[in-house]
């Protein structure tokens, strides 16, 4: 279940309850290094509701604070209002356990998110183009939405996808030709913070103040699947939020660089006026009014008790931290591929993701491609996908690593090591016997791999890969 919540301003947070006046206490003096949990600083302060704290706090502290407030709640198995399973047995918990960093959405390779998030995003512009639209007494039957081709946010929705298509030295969508494809049935535009190919972020000031110098009424919906959790410690001058005055509703990824396990994320509207009324569901046939907006109903509370401990376990200090960390291997891991004569394609310095997209050097006529590299990688142990561009730029062939917080300095060497020793062996080799240990390798894969689950649907023609046999890079 995903319940809805207005984010309270400054005056209200401080406010004391009704009826109550604000009770001061003295400061106590604490050290740090002999307290235990409740003698620490941290037992006579509230924990954190509205905003992360500034700095970290001690792993044990904050799960004894979230465990103590979670306390308050009833027990599960006492709740007869649900039809929620409340008892496994300890071998399957164990399972379940094991598998939380799995990602389910991905049956072969790497972890690919299916976005409820940016779907309630992009349903919400709908029904609020529909509702004006309705209003002036005109036509609402044909609605289109402008994004980059690198995301799909619309196909379970009856909304015509209005592609920017990237080019071969462009990689994220053009904020002048996105513009140009609004017209009246426009419900709004998608635009990227951190492409799933290069994890460069779009220009969403540039497409926003466009959008007012033209005086063209079109909402935004900033998908921050990946970038939410990055941009606003790496980069925090830059503008993509609501700062900007079309950006109304924006989604992001606790899976990803909140550093959660899959399974959690978030959309936020600049406000209430921009999700319609009647697209929530009031309930109260479990014990209270709950307001609801959402595509799967009943959902287990690990991950978002995963995402508290991690925001006051970490803090803004913390996850600045992280990213810097992250942002300084990507730098360290693109210098070391230009070295071997890669091209790089991703942007480094804190201007996109902490991740490194880059290809072979076409002037040095390589007998192989980077998917051969991939194979061959595989074999070492990395999963380290290769792929073609996105529609219009497909000849481009890259790879792509993505950095996170596991993904140390050392085991970047180790990494770079493999590469170079893949390649060292790729150029030892003649076409005619790469090519047959290539088949070897795809057979051996191919043997243990899943075919297609249902071979009714394979062959559709309406999404963006039926169209164009490409779509958007692995998440």
């Amino acid at each position: 279940m995903v319940h809805l919540s207005k984010v309270p301003k400054n005056a209200e947070i401080h406010k004391p309850p009704h009826g109550h006046e604000k009770v001061e206490i003295a400061d106590a003096i604490h050290n740090e290094a002999t307290s235990s949990v409740y003698g620490s600083r941290f037992a006579a302060e509230d924990l954190p509701k509205h905003e992360m704290p500034e700095q970290e706090m001690p792993k044990e502290v904050a799960y004894r604070m979230i465990k103590d407030d979670l306390s308050l709640d009833g027990n599960p198995m006492l709740n007869l209002a649900s039809f929620v399973t409340t008892y496994m047995e300890e071998e399957a918990e164990k399972l379940m356990m094991e598998a939380l960093p799995k990602n389910f959405i991905d049956y072969e390779e790497y972890p690919q998110s299916a976005e409820i998030a940016i779907i309630l995003g992009t349903l919400a512009l709908k029904k609020r183009w529909q509702n004006k639209r309705k209003a002036k007494g005109k036509a609402s039957d044909k609605p289109n939405i402008i994004m980059s081709s690198a995301v799909q946010a619309a196909r379970y929705l009856d909304v015509e996808e209005r592609y920017v298509y990237c080019t071969t030295d462009r990689f994220v969508i053009d904020p002048e030709e996105a513009v140009k494809l609004v017209d009246e049935n426009t419900i709004g535009m998608c635009v990227i913070l951190g492409s799933t190919y290069t994890g460069e972020y779009e220009d969403v000031k540039a497409v926003n103040d466009l959008l007012i110098a033209k005086k063209i009424e079109c909402d935004i919906h900033v998908d921050a699947a990946s970038g939410g959790f990055v941009a606003p410690f790496l980069t925090p001058e830059l503008e993509w939020d609501f700062r900007l005055e079309r950006v109304v509703s924006i989604n992001t990824s606790g899976h990803k660089y909140g550093l959660v396990y899959p399974g959690i994320g978030w959309v936020v509207w600049r406000s209430a006026e921009h999700l319609p009324q009647e697209l929530v569901f009031n309930i109260n046939y479990l014990g209270a009014d709950q307001a609801s907006f959402t595509l799967n109903f009943s959902k287990g509370a690990s991950q978002v008790i995963g995402q508290y401990y991690q925001l006051i376990r970490l803090g803004k200090r913390g996850y600045r931290a992280i990213m810097l960390n992250l942002r300084r291997t990507a730098d360290y891991l693109t210098i070391s591929l230009k070295q071997m004569g890669f091209i790089i394609m991703s942007k480094g310095d804190g201007q996109g993701l902490p991740l490194v997209a880059f290809r072979l050097n076409a002037e040095h006529h390589h007998h192989y491609d980077e998917f051969a590299i991939a194979h061959h990688l595989r074999e070492r142990g990395w999963i380290v996908p290769a792929y073609t561009m996105a529609p219009h730029a497909e000849k481009l062939k890259l790879m792509r690593v993505v950095v996170r917080e596991d993904f140390s300095l050392s085991r970047c060497d180790q990494l770079v090591s493999d590469i170079k020793a893949t390649v060292d062996q790729l150029n030892s080799m003649d076409k005619q016997t790469m090519d047959d240990h290539l088949d070897r390798l795809k057979q051996n894969r191919t043997a243990h791999k899943r075919p297609y689950n249902v071979p009714k649907y394979k062959n559709e023609k309406h999404s963006l890969q039926g169209k164009s046999g490409k779509t958007h890079a692995v998440c």
